[in-house]
């Protein structure tokens, strides 16, 4: 009775009653009768401390009334939180003694089996149906939206005078560090593109590709296998062990249709223009190193892109 005198005195002495409600006399009075329903201690008051000063140490922190505060001194760890190691073999006293609970004879009191064996019945694992199955040709993408890239180009960490390629995006930090099989540019955003942009990404979406080329600007669909990635994106771990960077790959079968050209090492600042004519301009003003198509000769578009080079598409 006294612990629930204690909490209902709390708040009268800590003023909650609001004034309006009931005036200042009239809560004197009640804290003065309940001073008088108080045990007659005189350690005792309607804080629920001592008067000297010093905390009771409590041994049923779980009983004390809500608002109580709690000191160090009363933590305590849950009931069953700590159990004592069960020690087996250590005599017939222990309950756990000579055959430490495994009983008499047969395979469980003399070794192991395999997980799962179930004494010679079919185990859960065949007794069950299989169900679904995990296709070794599916890809995941790393999205990435117009608007983000639009954020980061006027935020000046992307210049959009030069080509964006995966590793900018990564640098930059519009996508993560875990890039599995690409980058898929997304058309979150397009309204913020108002200007020409050049990418190149692993998938593009109808909307952004629309909204790219409206703006002036291209995407290309580009091919990296996983080394390939790992050399765009990390070129200084070849370095560090006094490697080469690998040739880029060529796309198996069920990709060649989804990619427009094999991905350029190391990673490339200017872009490769799509049409014939610009793709003729572009050999007349820069260097065959640039473009090594150049070297090869225009021919089948096909033949070039099993070759390395790049797909012109008309």
């Amino acid at each position: 009775m006294w612990k629930r005198l204690s909490s209902l005195a709390n708040p009268l002495c800590r003023s909650t009653i609001p004034s309006h409600i009931c005036p200042a006399p009239q809560r004197l009075k009640s804290v003065a009768k309940l001073q008088t329903q108080c045990p007659a201690s005189p350690s005792w008051n309607l804080f629920g401390a001592f008067s000297n000063g010093h905390r009771a140490y409590s041994t049923q922190m779980a009983m004390k009334p809500p608002g109580t505060l709690l000191a160090l001194n009363d933590l305590r760890d849950n009931k069953g939180a700590r159990q004592k190691k069960k020690r087996k073999g250590r005599g017939i006293g222990s309950g756990k003694g000579k055959t430490a609970g495994r009983g008499h004879k047969g395979q469980k009191a003399r070794g192991t089996m395999k997980f799962g064996f179930e004494g010679g019945q079919t185990p859960l694992r065949r007794r069950l149906p299989k169900r679904g199955f995990k296709n070794p040709f599916s890809l995941t993408f790393q999205p990435v939206g117009l608007g983000k890239i639009a954020w980061l180009i006027n935020a000046g960490k992307i210049d959009s005078s030069e080509l964006i390629t995966m590793k900018t995006l990564k640098d930059t930090g519009a996508i993560g560090k875990q890039i599995k099989d690409g980058v898929r540019l997304m058309g979150r955003g397009a309204e913020k593109i108002q200007w020409p942009i050049h990418l190149e990404v692993s998938r593009v979406t109808t909307r952004a590709k629309a909204a790219v080329e409206a703006a002036g600007g291209s995407v290309r669909r580009v091919y990296y296998n996983k080394l390939g990635f790992k050399a765009l994106l990390k070129p200084e771990w070849f370095e560090k062990k006094g490697r080469l960077l690998p040739k880029a790959a060529r796309p198996p079968p069920k990709q060649r249709d989804k990619v427009d050209s094999i991905g350029r090492l190391p990673a490339p600042t200017k872009p490769i223009p799509f049409l014939p004519e610009e793709q003729n301009a572009a050999y007349t003003t820069d260097a065959p190193s640039n473009y090594p198509m150049a070297d090869a000769g225009v021919g089948n578009p096909k033949q070039c892109f099993y070759h390395g080079y790049d797909v012109i598409r008309s």
